[in-house]
């Protein structure tokens, strides 16, 4: 049955809007959030392929999601299937066709898959109907999979999923694979532009990027929650937001070999070439064409600026790296407090996170309730105790992060 007018239209605002998102992670959770709406379904997961398997990447309940407090996000577990007939969601990665299934307790005969009914049983959740479609390239190549979970009536009953709804969700997950090729290819080219700093600093990880990029989004939205703005105001900052934190120290690339891969402590006069990373990364924004722009020319800027004023670089000016504004001995003044971007500050805390809790080439990580008493113990002097706070309330979804992007193992 060919859609409908109403339908037709509230695909191509969907579309639409998703054109306008360039981070591949915000895309993916907003994807299974459309794909939710279009069939009024409770829940959902949607699952990316990476070599032969999928791994879930983000997951939604409505029903569990009403159990916690206004603000918070539910966490779930992180895993991956094999792309077989053993799985639901691997069997339509492996054939590539979607399946409606009225009650997944009671499959029809001759299914090679199953239900494994222990997440329900973990969550406390039932699952009844299912919904899985292929996220498919217009070449039929299977990029990942959208499995949608318990439709409802009107009343808020759980009924099957229709002829109707697959064709709904199908003709959405077609066009929503488009957006999403887009924005892997952006982060692929964000990705690459680490690596060739990575090449010359150990430190920079395209892990490393990833996880401060993640943290600083989950903080950022947190905060902005808090702070009342309106939620399309938060979507876009936060979209921008975690493509400028992957690039916070990309003035790096500026910096001579001979400092960047010294194995001993810096001299002063070092240390003051090493600062210049801050400004030289801003000036590589100093041409803005887009909101992204000027968040990553405040991110590289401000992010080692300290709450309270120890940091650096200060009232520079990223064009020239000269003082804006000095003190009464003619030395640039720090920024301090609120003077220093809240997506900087964001960073701080997020990069330093990372640094810590993660072992490199040249130091071993420190263990978790160490990093997180140095982090407190930081609170108001390198960091804004009401950011570091929000790093705090969301910490679950911090380890999640982690776990999300762990390090390769040569880094």
């Amino acid at each position: 049955m060919p859609l409908d007018l109403a339908e037709v239209h509230q695909i191509i605002q969907i579309d639409s809007e998703l054109n306008k998102i360039r981070d591949y992670d915000m895309l993916l959770e907003r994807i299974l959030f459309e794909a939710r709406r279009v069939v009024n379904a409770d829940a959902g997961s949607i699952y990316v392929k990476e070599a032969d398997q999928i791994a879930i990447k983000y997951a939604q309940n409505d029903t569990k999601q009403k159990r916690l407090l206004p603000g918070e996000k539910e966490v779930y577990p992180l895993f991956k299937i094999p792309i077989d007939d053993k799985s639901i969601s691997g069997y339509v990665a492996m054939t590539g066709e979607s399946l409606r299934l009225d009650d997944v307790y009671h499959l029809p005969e001759g299914c090679p898959f199953s239900y494994t009914t222990k997440y329900d049983e973990e969550s406390n959740y039932k699952t009844t109907s299912m919904l899985t479609v292929p996220l498919k390239t217009q070449n039929n190549n299977v990029l990942g999979v959208i499995q949608i979970i318990n439709g409802r009536d009107k009343d808020g009953n759980v009924v099957a999923f229709t002829k109707d709804d697959e064709a709904l969700v199908s003709h959405f997950a077609s066009n929503a694979t488009v957006a999403l090729q887009r924005a892997y290819m952006t982060r692929a080219m964000i990705i690459r532009m680490i690596r060739m700093a990575e090449l010359r600093d150990p430190k920079e990880t395209g892990a490393h990027v990833n996880r401060v990029a993640g943290y600083s989004g989950e903080i950022y939205e947190h905060w902005a929650y808090k702070q009342g703005l309106p939620a399309k105001e938060i979507a876009k900052n936060k979209d921008s937001f975690k493509l400028a934190a992957m690039l916070h120290d990309v003035g790096k690339v500026a910096i001579s070999d001979l400092i960047l891969k010294k194995p001993a402590r810096f001299t002063p006069e070092e240390y003051k070439i090493m600062q210049t990373h801050t400004w030289a990364g801003a000036r590589l924004f100093d041409d803005p064409q887009s909101d992204l722009d000027g968040i990553a020319a405040d991110v590289a800027l401000t992010h080692h600026d300290a709450w309270d004023g120890s940091g650096y670089p200060g009232w520079v000016d990223p064009a020239t790296g000269e003082a804006q504004k000095v003190d009464a001995e003619g030395k640039v003044l720090p920024r301090k407090g609120e003077e220093i971007s809240v997506y900087g500050r964001i960073v701080a805390v997020a990069d330093v996170f990372d640094a810590l809790i993660s072992s490199r080439v040249y130091k071993q990580a420190w263990t978790e309730e160490k990093v997180l008493e140095e982090m407190q113990s930081m609170s108001g002097t390198k960091f804004d105790p009401e950011i570091l706070n929000i790093f705090f309330e969301i910490y679950p979804r911090i380890q999640q992060i982690r776990q999300r992007y762990p390090d390769l193992s040569h880094e």
